[in-house]
């Protein structure tokens, strides 16, 4: 008698079952490798192999742990440890991905010195960080990152607020580069005398990360908290600003097309430079310079500085109907903004203006008339 569609499907399905109970009995459980103590301690050794105050043939750890970071910390505890560290010291044997070779070597062997119960501040430690703050760094206590804890020191000998000192070492401030360390120590200093929130430490720190870049003599001398809230706002507009006039050029540049560089074409008029003579000169060294504005960066900041519109005549320079030059005037060792001048395509003066809209100086008016004599522009009576 043949067999119902449902008699087929339960016996279809009891051999399914029974040949998987088969494959269950014939599976094994794979064997876990044993924990691998003599590659943990050849990688603590490397580098480090005559400051180990054990010899690592001794270690016989107990163990169960079978990842290689901790193993690699438990050796660097058997061989180089007196008394205990910091977690932000033994960070580096548990992880040191994103780390060049060289900071990998300088946390190993600050651990090393610490562990050992040697002078950080002589192992090295001296070049970023004073003795009371090595003391500081190697005490540390709590959840910090290696560069957390740096900058708890630092913190902590311009604050007695163990508070507002942690509150700085959890800010942006900890993720800045070693080598500018003497601006955000000055950085670091001013937050610990004008204390505010961490969202709006970092948000400041982006400003003063981006004027310093600027200028690398930026300094926050005689700034308050207030002025510098004030020109974070003024910067954000300039970036807002940046980003219009960018709009504009990739529009000009048509749908689909790439702008080629920061810089649209402008004029083909050369720069111009121009030093007086000895008699002439006011001061040691001095000497003009005519310049044309062909970013947009360099047009807004040029509108801030001098404190008018010239932001705004970047679509005309954009569309090549008009292009903005800059007088500017160096001694010793300054550069002094002196005047805006915005030429038409046939390259005659449109507008000369200073600071705040004012008009060109008598004297100004002459180094520009020798600018103008020197690259055929016409200006107006």
């Amino acid at each position: 008698m043949a067999k119902s569609m449902i008699q087929l499907r339960q016996d279809a399905e009891r051999q399914r079952i029974e040949a998987y109970q088969v494959t269950l009995r014939r599976v094994t459980a794979v064997p876990r490798p044993a924990p691998n103590f003599e590659r943990a301690i050849e990688e603590a050794c490397r580098g480090f192999a005559r400051r180990a105050i054990r010899d690592g043939a001794l270690w016989r750890p107990k163990l169960k742990t079978r990842d290689p970071a901790r193993l690699r910390l438990a050796a660097a505890r058997f061989l180089y440890a007196r008394y205990p560290v910091s977690a932000a010291l033994e960070a580096i044997w548990l992880d040191s991905s994103g780390l060049n070779a060289d900071e990998v070597a300088l946390r190993k062997a600050w651990y090393v010195a610490a562990a050992r119960s040697d002078s950080l501040y002589k192992a090295g430690a001296n070049a970023w960080l004073s003795r009371k703050e090595v003391h500081c760094f190697v005490n540390v206590v709590g959840d910090f990152t290696f560069e957390e804890a740096f900058w708890l020191a630092i913190a902590r000998s311009c604050t007695d607020d163990p508070g507002l000192a942690t509150r700085l070492a959890r800010t942006k401030i900890a993720r800045t580069p070693r080598g500018e360390i003497a601006f955000w120590r000055e950085v670091a200093r001013f937050f610990c005398g004008h204390p505010t929130s961490r969202e709006e430490i970092d948000d400041l720190c982006d400003y003063l990360g981006a004027m310093h870049r600027r200028d690398r003599a930026y300094s926050l001398k005689g700034r308050t908290l207030v002025s510098l809230r004030r020109q974070m706002v003024e910067w954000h507009r300039d970036i807002a600003a940046i980003e219009r006039i960018e709009a504009l050029r990739r529009r000009a540049a048509g749908k689909g097309q790439q702008a080629q560089g920061p810089a649209w074409d402008g004029s083909r008029l050369e720069d111009w430079d121009w030093e007086p003579s000895a008699k002439e000169a006011k001061a040691h060294g001095e000497r003009f310079f005519v310049r044309q504005l062909r970013t947009a960066e360099d047009l807004v900041a040029e509108s801030r500085a001098m404190h008018h519109c010239v932001s705004l005549y970047a679509a005309k320079c954009i569309a090549g109907n008009a292009s903005i030059w800059v007088l500017r005037r160096k001694a010793l060792g300054k550069i002094e903004r002196l005047l805006t001048i915005e030429l038409d395509p046939q390259n005659r003066a449109v507008q000369v203006r200073g600071f705040g809209n004012r008009l060109a100086t008598a004297e100004e008016r002459k180094i520009v008339e020798r600018w103008a004599k020197a690259r055929g522009v016409v200006l107006r009576a």
